[in-house]
Order: structure tokens, then C-alpha cells, then sequence
């Protein structure tokens, strides 16, 4: 099998439907196609994709979603399709992020994830991220929200 490039490009509505998808693969509380929307008209938000270069077509295997304001940055999604999973989709997506960022001027970096979430959990602290706080119950009244930042 040939080596396959992945690109990472700026989100676009026709990549939606495939958004959509993974979004409701790996998400307790998925965003809707018209939160992706919402998402991508706001001035201070940034919605890429990653995807693989596979002949003509180029299937969205991954997405992130972020706003910054400032000199401060929150993650708010990110998602790889599931047989991508374990293969570094997410380091590349986050490191592309932090890069994107910090050339913005960014300094704090913070998000929220299910405490239960040990994947993520572990992806997040590769990037130096450190828990700052808990919101009981935040996902679906059940589940906590474990609040982590990072400084730059």
C-alpha cells in the first residue's frame, strides 16, 4: 500500500455531512449539522478538517473546532473517524492547533472533556495540558466535565 498524505484544510460545508458523521460516531452530546454552521460563521471560531489524499477522493477523516479571543484559546471539538482512531490523527490535529494558535499570539489554552474520557485525557496532557477544575455532572446530568488549560 502506498504512503498516504494527509492535509489539513479549512472546514467547509460540504464537508458537513461527513462532519456529522464522525461527530455522531464518538460524541455523548454530538453538535448538529447547523451548530457546525453556527460555528463556522463566527469571527472568532476556526473549524478545520483532516483529510487523506486517496486518489480523487479525499474522505474527512478528522475535525477541530476552536475560537480564539485574545491572547486565550478554547478547544471546542474534536473528533477522528473511528477506524482512524490510535493512529496520530488526533496528535496531528492538536498539533496543528497549538501551532495555529501560538502564531496568533495565543498564551492560555483551555477545554472541557467527559472525565471518563482516558483517550482524550491522555492526548491533551501530550500537549501539557494540566486539570483545572471539574463540572459535576455536565454531560447529559451524569457525566463530569474535567476542565484542563494550558499556558504557553
Amino acid at each position: 500500500m502506498e504512503k498516504r498524505h494527509s492535509i489539513i484544510y479549512k472546514m467547509d460545508i460540504k464537508d458537513l455531512d461527513e462532519v456529522v458523521s464522525i461527530e455522531t460516531s464518538a460524541s455523548l452530546t454530538p453538535w448538529s449539522k447547523n451548530m457546525f454552521v453556527e460555528e463556522m460563521r463566527n469571527r472568532f471560531a476556526y473549524c478545520f478538517v483532516l483529510k487523506i489524499e486517496d486518489g480523487s477522493k479525499q474522505p474527512v477523516i478528522g475535525f477541530i473546532c476552536f475560537r480564539n479571543i485574545k491572547e486565550e484559546s478554547e478547544l471546542l471539538n474534536i473528533s477522528v473517524r473511528p477506524n482512524y482512531r490510535q493512529l496520530g490523527i488526533g496528535k496531528k490535529l492538536m498539533q496543528f492547533y497549538i501551532d495555529f494558535s501560538n502564531r496568533r499570539g495565543i498564551r492560555t489554552f483551555y477545554l472541557e472533556v467527559n472525565a471518563s474520557n482516558q483517550s482524550a485525557i491522555h492526548l491533551y496532557r501530550l500537549f501539557s495540558y494540566q486539570s483545572s477544575g471539574v463540572r459535576k455532572k455536565f454531560y447529559q446530568g451524569k457525566f463530569d466535565a474535567l476542565l484542563m488549560m494550558k499556558k504557553s
